[in-house]
């Protein structure tokens, strides 16, 4: 029997900020585990204004300050994520909305879950976009993100041996 894997894509506005954030917190945290193999990550923005850029300077910065590279080039989700992906985790709420046009087939929106189902020990439903904040707000970013792929990677292992 051979083993299956997983496909996994983070989506948030722009795919500058939060998402690559995630992807390469993800990354970080499935190559520590030995399931790079395994598990394929991505992340895509639901609006394609910043295609083709590499993620936000400032998100960069913070992330390589605890260790995660953000190597990841911006684009915009296209309805064949849906289909590509296993699980599709979204920011907020306004990207849930914004990401249901894509989906070809409304029973496609089963794989979208919000990424903050994930973050068990934190009292956010949502991971805020600090584009047009300071500092602060994308250490809160990362801070979410580290603890919301802690929990992923062990719902994802679970599934890898269901």
């Amino acid at each position: 029997m051979s083993e299956k894997n997983f496909k996994l894509l983070f989506v948030c506005m722009g795919n500058i900020c939060r998402s690559p954030a995630a992807e390469g917190v993800m990354l970080h945290k499935v190559r520590e585990a030995g399931l790079a193999n395994r598990i394929e990550i991505d992340s895509a923005g639901t609006g394609g204004w910043h295609a083709g850029d590499a993620p936000d300077s400032r998100m960069r910065k913070h992330a390589q300050q605890r260790g995660y590279a953000l190597d990841s080039v911006a684009r915009q989700v296209r309805m064949q994520d849906f289909t590509d992906f296993d699980l599709i985790l979204v920011m907020d709420q306004q990207n849930l909305r914004e990401i249901r046009p894509f989906a070809s087939d409304p029973s496609l929106m089963k794989k979208v879950r919000l990424f903050c189902e994930f973050a068990e020990d934190r009292e956010e439903i949502e991971v805020p976009d600090p584009y047009y904040g300071g500092e602060a707000g994308f250490e809160q970013v990362l801070d979410i993100v580290e603890n919301g792929c802690d929990h992923l990677l062990a719902h994802i292992q679970r599934e890898l041996h269901a």
